[in-house]
């Protein structure tokens, strides 16, 4: 495996924050992924995805947005989509021979997506989220997606059944707009962090593992 860290500059008016760069043996694509508003790159679950995509010959670059670099409150959505795109180019830098994939878990999978839309990111070949927030906690809406339909690239979608961050039926009408270009796979009994509920969940397989099985399965599929 080879790692690389080091920091790089997010935005012009923040302190330069951390990334990783992790890459297995054989590596034929490289992942750069983006963490949650709760826990940083450096979270369980983030390195959890990280393995399973290790395990199917997926490489991984995380790295931190300022707000979890320094502690304290979120950054402007200019702040965050500057980080997205900044970490994308260093992650190209780093691997020019791997294509590229970007995307990440809740809040950074959602500034991705908008980094996407705005045509803010180059040469990136999918967009994978693991448990993309539709709506706030309480409050279900699709305004969240409504930018989805402006991404040209291939799309998969990791949401856990029990995810109350997301509402299938809400959710329905963007992708019937988005249909022919994601993928979105139900996790059986798994809510937004990705906690199991045992005693509903028919598959004996990991989650994270089952993620990593699917994403190998939808690239070799494009």
């Amino acid at each position: 495996m080879k790692t690389i860290e080091q920091l790089f500059s997010a935005h012009c008016d923040k302190a330069d924050v951390s990334s990783l760069l992790e890459v297995p043996q054989g590596a034929t694509e490289l992942l750069v992924l983006a963490h949650g508003a709760g826990a940083g790159m450096h979270h369980q679950n983030m390195q959890r995805i990280a393995e399973a995509m290790h395990g199917q010959r997926i490489a991984t670059f995380r790295y931190q947005f300022p707000f979890r670099e320094r502690g304290g409150g979120r950054d402007s959505l200019e702040v965050s989509l500057s980080t997205v795109e900044r970490a994308v180019e260093l992650a190209r830098k780093l691997e020019p021979e791997l294509p590229l994939l970007a995307g990440g878990h809740s809040f950074g999978g959602r500034m991705t997506s908008i980094a996407a839309a705005n045509r803010q990111l180059c040469k990136v070949r999918g967009f994978v989220f693991f448990a993309f927030p539709l709506h706030p906690r309480g409050k279900p809406n699709n305004e969240r997606a409504q930018h989805l339909p402006d991404i040209r690239e291939p799309l998969l979608f990791f949401t856990g059944s029990k995810d109350p961050l997301f509402t299938a039926k809400l959710f329905k009408p963007i992708h019937q707009q988005i249909c022919k270009s994601a993928t979105v796979h139900i996790l059986d009994s798994v809510d937004h962090g990705y906690r199991v509920s045992k005693r509903s969940r028919e598959s004996k397989e990991d989650v994270f593992e089952e993620m990593g099985r699917l994403t190998r399965q939808w690239l070799d599929e494009l």
